[in-house]
């Protein structure tokens, strides 16, 4: 009798005794190498796995802190932190239970869709967990759109929740790819791939300020490295290893060794990495994508807003426009900043020197300083895009009933200092603004400061009169600013204002070129804000010196009480030019000619003499006119009615039937196809056709009414059934007795005559009109438009079917993937067992 038992090796062989195991002995050197079964573990599942997985999420840690300058507050760190955590934990999932990519990527979706709300946008949720159809439609649209809205918004960006969808986003593919790497592929150092990809595209995501580079670059690039290079040494101990005494000590003194070396290894990169990183830091300028993307906004759809200056002046002088609360002394209400003069309008401009319009928020950031303000606005009869602000904004926060529209259409240009509301404010609106306001030096203190040197847009079709008039203004002085203040004080001590009142000179609107030289050229200037600035700013940059004009509102001080609020009316509109000044920033110069400027009388000898004074005789009394008013009246009502724009008729009647026409085609098809399968069946060219043909119609009204009748019932089953069900019952007795005679007359020897054709189709009209009068109304308007007899009574309902028809390709695609994945799984475990027998029978 055999003992099952293993022998006990023999002592002094490198043989384990047991045989038909898995095991394979060598003699060399009296070792004994082991080779890894097909049955182990995954890696996830070791000691090994969990150090790889502590060492990526410290990874992803660090990359995530690049969000940090960009978003301005720690909330970046839930969605970055979260998807990295979710993108990890897929990845561990699949690599403990073998799935394959497919799986792996479904899984990703899935937990991204899930997990979205709760970690990048709760306020999207129910109680702050559970997604919504919102939800997930904000992670759909915002995985795509969000990247250029992330680099093109004024940061911090933390006003702007949807962006988190970034971050998080980021973060989980990131995960999920550098896990996966690390736990599955043979080359464990593919995982800093992805990680450095995600380092890479959050530091050009964020702003110039970076956020940890000292602790970014150790833990990315020496601990990363570290870590590759322990993966690499533990694959080559693992295909290596020994398992005789002696071998096992030489192991432990290599694995010792490298313990050793790569603790000097990271002690040198430290220290390296401390020295040289602050220095790198300073002296390397950041590049990032808000700083070279042009943001997705087209200035020229929007109007220059000092072409209406005369408007407010003329048309809204006692108009209420808005109500601003909190405005500090001194400061004025800007409406735009404009810098780009091209011979018809001064326009808004974005680029270069001019600043770009970015998405702007609750908070902005800002290295102004001054005396900041909370200023709180609320719109009356002001009704356009461009956003009226004080100072330079550290924030704007609507407060109204279409605050968050307003909130996601407001842009701002931090260097005009100019709003602007794509949708267009409306009155009702309010809005806060985070105001810092400086206050102006005065010109005395401007006098030995030098003027900066701005690169402004170059201004084109220039008045031929301004090259002449800048030179002859500015008079012998040749210091830029004694130049601006000179040409500054001709225009003001020569200019007549006007704004073209019935109680001022003639002034013609406008600030173009033809305007403009106009101007110059009169003996006697005259205009107003809009004329007098544009004047300014371009005589000032004939001269060489950077200047820009600002519009605007600013009280008169005997009008208003600083404290109080602030009443905009169109009669407060002005118009102003700024120039920079090194130190001070952009200062306002003010342009408006002294009040005691009058238009000069013409010479006595040019005078035209008045003509004589006639006295009026008394002109008799006019009969009452009201009669010849009321026929004027109708005379005008018939000729507004005579004159009807039939083009624009047409117009509205073409634009709004062709819509509904297309709508109801639909109807219209079933109601025409329904009409000509009655009038077949009631003419058709054979008498027991005509019979069948009626009880055809009596049966497919039914079913439009929603009776059951299957396909293959016989007539008189049919009428039974019908006698049964509610929405037929009335017509029972008819039914039954038509369908008997329609039996008689298809079975029967004999021919129907058109009489009793005729009486068989009275009886066909009557039962119909038995059931259509037993159900309601709605009922008889959806059975007339029903296809459910078209389509045979026995067929599944149309949303059934529409359902069927949608998930017909993902329930075939799921299948296909399903028999790959099974496919797949049989091959993997056919080449499993194979390399098991031929391990099986090396061992033998």
């Amino acid at each position: 009798m055999t003992d099952p038992r293993p022998t006990p090796p023999a002592e002094g062989t490198g043989s384990t005794g047991r045989t038909g195991g898995t095991s394979r002995t060598s003699v060399r050197a009296g070792t004994t190498r082991a080779r890894r079964r097909p049955g182990d573990r995954p890696r996830a599942l070791t000691l090994g796995g969990v150090v790889d997985g502590v060492v990526l999420a410290a990874m992803l840690g660090v990359v995530a802190l690049g969000f940090g300058p960009a978003w301005g507050t720690t909330g970046y760190l839930l969605p970055a932190l979260g998807g990295a955590a979710v993108g990890l934990a897929v990845a561990w999932t699949a690599a403990a239970l073998r799935w394959p990519v497919l799986l792996t990527a479904g899984a990703t979706v899935v937990a991204f869709f899930v997990l979205g709300g709760a970690l990048a946008l709760p306020g999207t949720t129910v109680a702050g967990v559970v997604p919504t159809p919102e939800t997930w439609q904000v992670l759909a649209v915002e995985s795509v759109r969000g990247w250029k809205a992330f680099v093109t918004t004024v940061p911090p960006l933390s006003s702007f929740p949807e962006l988190a969808v970034v971050p998080y986003l980021l973060m989980t593919v990131t995960g999920v790819l550098a896990g996966t790497l690390a736990w599955r592929a043979r080359q464990a150092a593919w995982a800093l791939l992805p990680v450095a990809v995600a380092f890479a595209g959050v530091a050009l995501l964020g702003t110039i300020l970076p956020a940890r580079p000292l602790v970014q670059g150790l833990v990315v690039g020496v601990v990363g490295l570290l870590w590759a290079s322990w993966r690499a040494v533990e694959t080559r101990m693992e295909a290596n290893r020994l398992l005789s005494d002696a071998s096992r000590d030489a192991t432990r003194r290599l694995r010792a060794q490298r313990v050793r070396g790569g603790a000097v290894m990271l002690a040198l990169g430290g220290v390296v990495a401390v020295l040289v990183a602050p220095a790198t830091v300073a002296g390397e300028e950041r590049v990032v994508l808000r700083e070279v993307v042009t943001p997705p906004l087209d200035l020229h759809q929007y109007t220059s807003p000092l072409v209406a200056f005369r408007g407010y002046t003329k048309d809204q002088a006692d108009t209420t426009l808005f109500t601003v609360t909190g405005m500090p002394e001194g400061a004025r209400v800007r409406l735009a900043t404009l810098d780009d003069y091209a011979g018809t309008v001064y326009d808004v401009a974005s680029g270069g020197a001019s600043g770009v319009f970015n998405r702007a928020g609750e908070v902005i950031d800002t290295v102004a300083a001054g005396t900041r303000s909370v200023v709180e606005v609320e719109v009356a009869g002001y009704d356009d895009v461009w956003l009226p602000d004080v100072g330079e904004l550290a924030g704007i926060r609507f407060t109204g009933e279409r605050a968050e529209a307003l909130q996601a259409a407001t842009y701002y240009n931090g260097a005009s200092g100019t709003g602007l509301v794509t949708t267009g404010l409306r009155p009702g609106d309010t809005y806060e603004l985070d105001a810092i306001v400086t206050t102006p030096p005065a010109e005395e203190d401007l006098a030995t400061v030098p003027i900066e040197d701005v690169d402004l847009p170059t201004a084109k079709d220039v008045a031929d009169a301004v090259p002449a008039k800048a030179a002859q203004f500015a008079a012998e002085a040749t210091d830029p600013f004694e130049q601006l203040t000179n040409i500054r004080d001709v225009l003001v001590a020569t200019g007549i204002y006007s704004s073209g009142l019935d109680n001022q000179p003639h002034s013609l609107p406008g600030h173009s070129a033809a305007r403009i030289d106009a101007l110059l050229s009169q003996d006697e200037m005259v205009g107003d804000d809009e004329q007098f600035a544009t004047a300014l700013a371009l005589l000032a940059r004939q001269a060489g010196i950077p200047a820009r004009v600002v519009m605007g509102f600013y009280p008169d001080d005997r009008e208003w009480e600083p404290g109080t609020p602030y009443v905009v009316t169109g009669a407060d509109v002005h118009a102003w030019v700024e120039v920079p000044f090194e130190g001070y920033g952009w200062v306002p110069f003010d342009v408006v000619p002294d009040e005691d400027n009058k238009v000069e009388p013409l010479p006595r000898s040019r005078q035209v003499p008045k003509p004589p004074v006639l006295e009026d005789p008394e002109t008799p009394e006019e009969p009452p006119q009201a009669d010849a008013g009321e026929v004027e009246d109708e005379d005008k009502d018939d000729d507004e009615a005579e004159s009807v724009d039939w083009r624009q008729v047409a117009i509205v009647v073409v634009t709004v039937g062709v819509p509904l026409l297309v709508l109801a085609a639909p109807l219209l098809a079933i109601l025409l196809f329904k009409a000509r399968r009655l009038r077949r069946r009631r003419s058709a060219p054979v008498a027991v056709d005509r019979v069948s043909g009626g009880w055809r119609e009596v049966l497919d009204t039914a079913t439009d009414l929603g009776a059951v009748v299957p396909g293959a019932a016989t007539r008189r089953e049919s009428a039974r059934l019908l006698a049964e069900q509610p929405a037929t019952s009335a017509a029972g007795p008819t039914t039954t007795a038509l369908a008997h005679r329609a039996d008689q007359v298809v079975f029967g020897a004999g021919t129907p005559t058109d009489a009793e054709t005729a009486a068989y189709w009275a009886d066909v009209d009557t039962a119909v009109r038995d059931m259509q009068r037993s159900v309601p109304w709605g009922r008889r308007v959806r059975a007339r438009f029903s296809l459910r007899s078209v389509r045979g009574a026995d067929a599944p309902p149309l949303r059934a079917a529409a359902w069927s028809a949608l998930t017909a390709g993902p329930r075939a695609v799921g299948r296909g993937a399903g028999a790959l994945t099974a496919r797949v799984r049989d091959r993997m475990a056919r080449t499993r067992r194979r390399k098991q027998r031929a391990q099986q029978q090396e061992d033998r």
